[in-house]
């Protein structure tokens, strides 16, 4: 009687395991994943570091660690890039400030990448059947450097998007690391300059700081604004 009763225990288990580690499960798990970080960052408000600075018991090289761990977890939680720049300039400088936005950068492009394809990529894949996403998803996979360099350098591709967009894609680890650490050097060093001389708005830096972002930006909106026109003449 025993044996049984207990005989249906083990595939009950098995069935258990395999609906939770399903595409569609771990899916589920992101999606609340990302939703919880994003919950906790409007209760942390990052943008507090701006005015109130850096905490005191943090100095030195410790501090720099510190941020860009800081830096990357906020990335994940979809915190504004820009803004994360100007306190890293502000808190620490223009050299120190953009490397610790740079690295910063890296570890929560990782983050994500690493959550969109262990949690995100068996689910999604399945659903690039439009002729455009077979196209991006093509170019991502057999272009990977080249394409996530390119994504980082133009202003208008959303970080995050970016980031599950690769993930979802076969793109390698190695070039997208490369490329986001590349690629986001001249926007980030423009934010952190110009929050590490926000004091003197009318120095030299600033200026070209400031200048270089709305070029960039102007830029980038004028390209994405041809591409959907043409899209729009295409259909």
């Amino acid at each position: 009687m025993l044996d049984t009763a207990a005989a249906p225990t083990p595939r009950l288990a098995v069935r258990c395991t395999r609906v939770l580690l399903s595409p569609w499960a771990r899916l589920s798990l992101l999606v609340l994943l990302l939703a919880a970080a994003a919950t906790g960052v409007l209760f942390f408000e990052p943008q507090r570091l701006l005015a109130d600075g850096w905490p005191p018991q943090f100095g030195g090289a410790a501090a720099v660690c510190v941020f860009a761990v800081a830096y990357g977890a906020c990335t994940v939680a979809f915190v504004p890039r820009p803004l994360l720049n100007l306190a890293a300039g502000a808190l620490f400088g223009s050299a120190a400030g953009l490397s610790a936005a740079i690295a910063g950068t890296v570890i929560g492009a990782g983050v994500s990448f690493g959550l969109g394809r262990f949690l995100g990529q068996d689910a999604l894949r399945p659903l690039l059947r439009g002729r455009w996403l077979k196209a991006a998803d093509g170019q991502l996979s057999r272009h990977g450097f080249r394409s996530m360099l390119a994504a980082r350098l133009f202003p208008g591709v959303p970080f995050a998007a970016a980031n599950y967009c690769a993930a979802v894609s076969r793109m390698g680890w190695l070039p997208f690391l490369l490329a986001t650490a590349i690629g986001s050097i001249p926007n980030t060093a423009a934010y952190v300059i110009a929050g590490a001389r926000a004091s003197t708005p009318t120095s030299p830096a600033f200026l070209i700081a400031m200048g270089f972002i709305v070029v960039t930006g102007v830029a980038g909106a004028v390209v994405a604004w041809c591409k959907r026109h043409r899209l729009r003449g295409r259909h």
